[in-house]
């Protein structure tokens, strides 16, 4: 079966998520056409959604101003899926602690911007996954610090702190798996959300 996915290109590792989208969708015995979303009137036909990392104010900005941003609500108010990394959490939360952000208030999370270090201070991790087998190689760079948990659920944590959480059909994460080519992060919150709704994928799962 194809399903069609959307990456949202305003700004951030755009090229990253659609080829981790494309090896996700190929590992399951998919198609996913996937688009990069710049404008309105995309994001309606996509049944799952990616928002990458980037410049969180910048990010919010040209969401509003191109109209994207009410589009993106819509969908995960439908219960589709959708993947924020890194900044995108923070334009995905409820709080970023910033008046410059213009939230979605999509994940009921307070976070702070940066607060893992500057990009000097960017580092790897093996980080346990609540869903996967194996620990994940997170790359994380100026990565947020979800500082409040609400009504969310808690995948991982890196030093003593929440680095990725699950609110309904949104998976968000601080670190960015697009940067490696292991797609088990994006499977995990694309295309085995039990909280979400998609297609019916009439394919066998790989062992996680």
């Amino acid at each position: 079966m194809t399903l069609t996915a959307g990456v949202v290109a305003v700004q951030g590792d755009v090229e990253e998520h659609v080829a981790a989208i494309e090896r996700a969708a190929d590992e399951r015995g998919l198609e996913a056409n996937v688009y990069e979303i710049s404008e309105s009137g995309l994001a309606p036909d996509c049944d799952l959604l990616a928002l990458p990392g980037g410049e969180s104010t910048t990010i919010s900005r040209l969401l509003h101003s191109e109209g994207i941003a009410p589009e993106i609500r819509d969908h995960v108010a439908a219960g589709k899926p959708l993947f924020a990394t890194c900044a995108g959490l923070i334009v995905a939360s409820s709080d970023a602690g910033d008046d410059r952000v213009d939230e979605l208030g999509l994940v009921d999370v307070t976070v702070q911007r940066n607060a893992f270090g500057r990009q000097k201070d960017s580092f790897e991790a093996p980080l346990s996954v609540d869903g996967l087998a194996d620990p994940f190689p997170a790359v994380f760079i100026r990565a947020p610090v979800i500082d409040e948990v609400g009504d969310a659920a808690v995948l991982a944590t890196w030093d003593g702190r929440p680095v990725a959480i699950r609110d309904g059909p949104v998976v968000a994460t601080s670190f960015h798996p697009e940067l490696t080519l292991d797609s088990r992060v994006h499977g995990l919150a694309l295309f085995e959300n039990d909280d979400a709704t998609l297609p019916a994928l009439e394919c066998d799962r790989p062992d996680r």
